[in-house]
């Protein structure tokens, strides 16, 4: 019988290893096509990862919590001369998941032709505790749902039963609950104890009201609207403090005391990633200001029509990314990559966007060919792309291919920063916050200071390929580009 290699696959273009976290087989058990063999974890997203083939497993090459590069042989399986045709699903010997495994066997196409490689590491918003505990997914209650191995194993070892799983609202794929989803309801369950009851915020709403303080509110807006000299002489019934503050420095008490968290798996991971961009190139970051007035006019002009035209809202992501693939065009050096002592110029300019996951973690998507895209057609890539990464429902291909990055760091509130390039990148561009500021201004009639919206852009480069003469023109390239953006601009063309 023939022997398949079982490959580690590539997850994207900046992972070059992955740790196993489980093995669903082991050696001697059938596996079919697309059933999940093994859970791995990298720097941005655990991942379950089917067989490529259905058979015997004849060897496993590696044990949990081992580290594989990508591309390597982590296990081996004999096929027969049958295993052209491909079976649906196993039978499973645990009775309590007969119903689930025989809906899937019975459901739809579709189901079956799911990409495979689909991150479990999800994540959503918990608006309300109370509220989302116990809510049920109207959708699925009528039917069993389907429960990765690895979601089961949580449960089983947290003690959430088959009926706590049926309420639980899946941010998957089809409603499936992830790892993500099962470690929220754990989390919510456990605060739930420790919430307060009515009865103390009754106690608190109902004490009384200090009547001195009322009346002593209008002598002190009164003092405040005097003169500075009027103060000197001036006394007032001030209420008394119940800080506790202290107001002598030498009673503080310093307790020395610390408290050690352990790094997870994900935050070592993506250390070690950040350290190895650092140590791999020679860091340079430079810094331009730009107006963005005509941006800003332009968007208030058009987003309400652009929203109901196109079905989408637009940001002002999409045109900072239009703006920076139309000059990437003309700096190749900077659409680039290094392998050894060979420069490797990518001809397509595919964009990372990082984007912020709720978890506080950070995956970049990647919008490909973004030159070659209008603004709508950059916006719907945008938003389609932000929302998968935050309902946890990209692809391994939506963060291949990066040739360059960018990071909003403004829409945390930074005016600006230096970002760590996204290897084997050579440059990464991080967008400040918009500011409203006065500024002096060139007219015809001469100077004149006027409110404009002004905001930095930063570029980290590796100096090994770009000199500072490169990036900097690069860089005031992209600001003259964002600064010379039409204000009248039409974005949709007449059929």
């Amino acid at each position: 019988m023939p022997i398949v290699d079982l490959v580690l696959p590539k997850l994207g273009e900046s992972i070059m290893e992955a740790t196993i976290l489980k093995w669903h087989k082991k050696v001697g058990d059938t596996i079919q096509l697309d059933e999940t063999i093994l859970d791995i974890a990298t720097d941005k997203v655990d991942s379950e990862i089917p067989s490529t083939t259905e058979g015997v497993i004849t060897e496993i090459l590696f044990e949990v919590n081992a580290v594989v590069p990508i591309g390597t042989v982590i296990a081996r399986i004999s096929t027969t001369a049958s295993s052209s045709a491909p079976i649906i699903a196993a039978p499973i010997v645990e009775k309590k998941l007969d119903t689930i495994i025989e809906n899937i066997v019975t459901s739809e196409p579709k189901v079956i032709e799911e990409v495979p490689y689909v991150p479990i590491q999800e994540n959503k918003i918990i608006e309300s505790v109370k509220s989302t505990n116990l809510q049920m997914n109207t959708n699925t209650t009528q039917e069993a749902k389907f429960y990765s191995p690895l979601v089961l194993n949580i449960a089983q070892n947290e003690g959430v039963g088959m009926d706590e799983l049926q309420h639980i609202n899946g941010t998957g794929t089809n409603g499936r609950i992830t790892k993500k989803d099962i470690l929220d309801f754990i989390a919510r369950k456990k605060m739930a104890i420790h919430l307060p009851t009515p009865s103390t915020f009754e106690q608190t709403s109902n004490e009384p009201i200090n009547q001195n303080q009322i009346n002593n509110e209008a002598p002190v807006r009164a003092i405040l609207n005097k003169p500075l000299d009027v103060y000197e002489n001036t006394t007032s019934n001030f209420s008394a403090s119940k800080s506790t503050k202290l107001a002598n420095p030498n009673e503080v008490i310093v307790s020395g005391a610390t408290e050690i968290i352990e790094m997870d798996r994900m935050r070592k991971l993506i250390a070690k990633h950040m350290v190895d961009s650092v140590q791999t190139s020679p860091h340079v970051t430079s810094f331009v200001e730009v107006d963005v007035t005509n941006m800003v006019v332009w968007r208030d002009k058009v987003k309400e029509l652009f929203e109901r035209r196109e079905g989408t809202k637009i940001t002002y992501t999409p045109m900072f990314l239009e703006s920076i693939a139309t000059v990437l065009e003309q700096f190749p050096m900077i659409n680039c990559s290094l392998e050894g002592d060979q420069i490797i110029l990518k001809k397509d300019i595919n964009i990372g966007m990082a984007t912020a996951l709720p978890s506080g973690n950070l995956i970049v998507p990647v919008i490909k060919c973004a030159n070659q895209l209008s603004i709508v057609g950059i916006t719907k890539a945008v938003n389609n792309l932000a929302q998968a990464a935050r309902n946890g429902q990209l692809k391994p291909t939506d963060t291949q291919g990066g040739t360059f990055t960018v990071t909003n760091v403004g829409s945390f509130g930074s005016i600006m920063g230096t970002p760590i390039i996204n290897q084997p990148q050579v440059a990464i561009l991080a967008l400040g916050a918009i500011k409203k500021r006065a500024v002096v201004v060139e007219t015809p009639s001469g100077d004149a200071i006027l409110v404009r919206h002004m905001m930095f852009i930063s570029m980290s480069y590796d100096h090994r390929i770009v000199d500072g003469a490169m990036g900097s023109k690069f860089l005031s390239a992209v600001g003259k580009e964002i600064e010379s953006w039409d204000p009248n601009r039409q974005w949709f063309q007449y059929v």
